[in-house]
């Protein structure tokens, strides 16, 4: 993936009842947890977390 991007975030990381589709607007090496991606979806929530989470669209 790669800034742009459509993707999307899994609901056991969100809590909330189905994947959320967003726009990725970061993408960051973190020493500790690996790739960690971040989305902005069309009601202008973010959320980021470890690649994993993540899956492209």
């Amino acid at each position: 993936m790669k800034i742009g991007d459509k993707a999307k975030v899994d609901p056991k990381f969100t809590g909330l009842d189905s994947w959320i589709e967003g726009t990725v607007i970061d993408i960051e090496k973190n020493p500790f947890k690996g790739i960690v991606i971040a989305i902005k979806d069309a009601l202008g929530r973010i959320f980021f977390g470890e690649e994993k989470f993540f899956k492209p669209i």
